[in-house]
């Protein structure tokens, strides 16, 4: 972290104080994190409307996201800043990354397998696809701007009350070829920009319940003075150190285009969608009964964690693709 990443990361976390994750999607903050901060075009060049940054500055920002699970469409602007600038196509990018960067378009991307010269049957799981004005879909090496206006987009029920997903329907779908995909992949980015949010998530889960343990009291006695809540609490430490190291090296790597960006991508979704996932699971034991109640946001932690996991390749499938990489499948 140097002096300009602190200071872009204190100017995001004091614009979001006052914006609860339950409060759902904001248009308001939204603009203003893209107007005042430029968080959407942080990773696209400055004759696109963007700041010339890099993917370490938005991985700050979707860090401090995670932390108050702050549901904006800072995951599909990212993807899709990603997938034009990669694209080559010079059009498309002074046609849609400005109003992108601006936060005036919501851009959404999405997975499909290959799928030769024409798109067909449905995206799921895809992130603000529902209110999306800009639908790009990486069809395995190969980009596609889907026409939003002329496809069946429906909102789904998840899991996770503070993420927007939906169902995108492209039979008949009118899309643009915009070009080839490279490598490292548009899915080696979302997974790391993915486990930024899940370090920013768990460092928080863990503040929160490491503050509560330190006012509640049992038998006479603070509860975080019990030994056995000590080591579980040190060990969570000690995971989420690990995760957001294994974050950070991956976002190094695929910035400076390392040939072990993709693997180290693999391993960052896995440590880090685990991290969140024993950290959560820790918030909820350790606040006791008052942490399965609506009122309180621990069960939203946990809900993002198992939700987040299954995005872009679940952690069992990674774990598949870095034994094949090693050799080992």
């Amino acid at each position: 972290m140097n002096e300009e990443r602190e200071a872009l990361r204190e100017a995001v976390r004091g614009l979001l104080e006052g914006y609860p994750a339950r409060a759902g999607f904001d248009a308001g903050l939204w603009g203003r994190l893209c107007k005042e901060i430029g968080v959407a075009g942080l990773a696209v060049p400055q004759r696109f409307g963007g700041a010339g940054a890099g993917l370490l500055e938005a991985c700050v920002v979707f860090e401090e996201l995670g932390r108050g699970l702050t549901p904006v469409p800072m995951l599909g602007a990212v993807l899709a800043g990603q997938a034009l600038v990669r694209s080559g196509d010079e059009e498309a990018c002074a046609r849609l990354l400005p109003g992108i960067c601006a936060g005036d378009l919501i851009a959404a991307v999405g997975f499909v397998p290959p799928a030769g010269d024409s798109l067909s049957g449905e995206v799921r799981h895809v992130p603000d696809v529902a209110e999306a004005d800009v639908v790009i879909l990486c069809a395995g090496d190969t980009l596609w701007e889907v026409d939003a206006a002329a496809v069946s987009r429906e909102p789904e029920e998840s899991i996770d009350l503070t993420r927007r997903l939906g169902t995108v329907r492209l039979d008949g779908a009118h899309a643009r070829r915009l070009g080839t995909d490279s490598t490292p992949t548009l899915g080696d980015i979302g997974c790391v920009a993915l486990s930024a949010e899940q370090v920013g998530a768990a460092a928080r889960a863990l503040e929160l319940t490491l503050d509560y343990v330190k006012t509640r009291h049992q038998f006479g006695r603070p509860i975080g003075s019990f030994q056995v809540l000590q080591h579980r609490l040190a060990e969570a430490h000690v995971r989420l150190e690990a995760a957001r190291s294994a974050s950070w090296t991956a976002a190094e790597a695929l910035v400076a285009g390392a040939p072990e960006a993709s693997s180290l991508a693999s391993v960052a979704k896995v440590c880090c969608s685990e991290t969140l996932r024993a950290v959560a699971a820790e918030m909820v034991q350790m606040h006791g009964g008052i942490a399965i109640t609506w009122e309180h946001d621990a069960h939203l932690y946990l809900r993002r964690a198992y939700a987040c996991a299954q995005l872009f390749g679940s952690p069992a499938q990674h774990v598949e693709r870095l034994a094949a990489a090693a050799g080992l499948a």
